[in-house]
């Protein structure tokens, strides 16, 4: 007889094998031709922006020709631009166009590192940062054009008895040994400052926001001030950003054409001091290229344009070596 008590043995089921060794990144499969032609739309549209940048530069270096096989490298350091004679030369040009371009940076990169510490910090209430970056930001949007009227109504007024104080007090230094006409060297480069601001500013202050906040609990733990975290580890930590901020905001300033052109002065006479008027090469490419009628004019032109578009290349190079340089330093720390 069979024990009708027994209980029946439970039904117990066995775990299925786990695949460790899925490849996630694996393509293969049905359904996947969306993601390859995908791949193949982003590859065309980074090749052709590629195809772009070299077609400009073959465009510019085809008519800077007649310039190039006439004047050579010694067009770099001419300072002779004769319409007349057709005898050209760069250095005016390129002497105003980075002289310009340091004094924007060096009077925005302090104002945009402050401004970008107190909208980051918490200095001020919520209410007032959060303005008070938008209203910085904003500046970005006004145009080049209204920037400029701005600079000839109201800026160059306002800095002219400023500029006749350092030439009476200061002309014997070679920055101010010039007597003020109005236009110049400095109400350009403060005008630049003004319009690149927004850049040195924003990026700053997303670069501050991105460290990590442990790192300014810990500092402050340890005893050092705010200042001192701020000053020792902050900015430091953020160095990287910081600086390609700073050259985004120089390529800008190299690049401004026609609020330069206004209030620079369009002067192509060489003078050291920051107080007479200038010229820079967008400055002559926005006023000049409409009335170029002879070939080698057309082609001088050209081989400024060529100039100014190699200067911001080697900018932005220095500026990925510099951006990789702290990169690794920083890794080794």
């Amino acid at each position: 007889m069979t024990n009708s008590s027994k209980k029946p043995k439970k039904l117990t089921r066995k775990p299925a094998a786990i695949n460790t060794h899925v490849d996630l990144t694996d393509t293969k499969g049905e359904g996947l031709w969306l993601e390859s032609g995908f791949t193949v739309f982003v590859w065309a549209f980074a090749l052709a922006t590629a195809g772009t940048l070299f077609w400009m530069s073959w465009i510019i270096f085809k008519d800077a020709w007649p310039a190039i096989s006439k004047f050579g490298l010694e067009f770099l350091w001419n300072p002779k631009w004769d319409i007349g004679e057709l005898q050209f030369g760069a250095l005016p040009f390129i002497y105003g166009t980075l002289v310009s371009s340091a004094i924007a940076i060096i009077i925005a990169i302090p104002l945009g590192l402050s401004v970008a510490i107190v909208t980051s910090e918490n200095f001020l209430p919520i209410w007032v940062r959060s303005p008070l970056g938008f209203m910085v930001e904003l500046i970005s949007a006004i145009p080049s054009v209204i920037v400029g009227l701005w600079g000839i109504f109201v800026l160059i007024p306002f800095l002219l008895p400023l500029q006749q104080s350092l030439f009476n007090n200061f002309s014997w230094f070679p920055l101010f040994s010039s007597e003020p006409v109005g236009p110049g060297m400095l109400p350009a480069g403060i005008l630049l400052s003004i319009m690149i601001l927004p850049t040195v500013a924003a990026i700053s202050r997303d670069v501050l926001l991105s460290v990590p906040i442990d790192l300014r609990s810990a500092s402050m733990s340890l005893g050092a001030t705010r200042w001192e975290t701020i000053f020792k580890l902050l900015l430091p930590a953020a160095s990287s950003g910081i600086i390609g901020a700073t050259i985004l905001a120089l390529g800008r300033a190299l690049g401004e054409t026609m609020a330069v052109t206004m209030v620079i002065g369009n002067s192509i006479q060489i003078n050291k001091s920051i107080l007479a008027p200038g010229y820079s090469i967008p400055a002559v490419l926005a006023s000049q290229f409409r009335e170029a009628q002879e070939e080698l004019h057309i082609g001088a032109l050209m081989y400024l344009a060529l100039i100014l578009f190699v200067i911001t290349l080697l900018v932005n190079a220095v500026a990925v070596l510099l951006v990789q340089l702290i990169g690794v330093k920083g890794a080794k720390n």
